[in-house]
């Protein structure tokens, strides 16, 4: 029987904190559909520039965004990779198959 490989804990949590935040989730959701402009994103998430910039850079410093500049604007796009390790980091929380607890022993 495979066993689920264990991620590193630290990088776990960098990035399942940097999902779980309201505002960033929502920039996830959004770069679903392809690469985005900041301005795009200021717009869409009815958010102000400096706050969005913010989420960006926890995400991007996360691994989960990659982005590239155009002229004077930011453009931002999903890491497939990134969001494959997240998968994978989820997928390792959930028990391992035929594992629960044995009826009467407790403790």
């Amino acid at each position: 029987m495979a066993t689920r490989a264990t991620p590193d804990s630290e990088r776990a949590l960098k990035v399942l904190q940097a999902i779980a935040e309201p505002t960033r989730y929502n920039i996830v959701q959004r770069l679903r559909h392809g690469e985005r402009c900041v301005c795009d994103l200021t717009g869409a998430l009815d958010a102000a520039q400096s706050r969005l910039s913010f989420h960006l850079k926890v995400l991007k410093d996360a691994g989960l965004v990659v982005d590239r500049r155009e002229g004077r604007w930011m453009y931002y796009a999903l890491n497939p990779d990134a969001l494959e390790e997240a998968a994978s980091i989820v997928e390792a929380l959930l028990p391992e198959p035929g594992a629960g607890r044995t009826p009467g022993k407790c403790c």
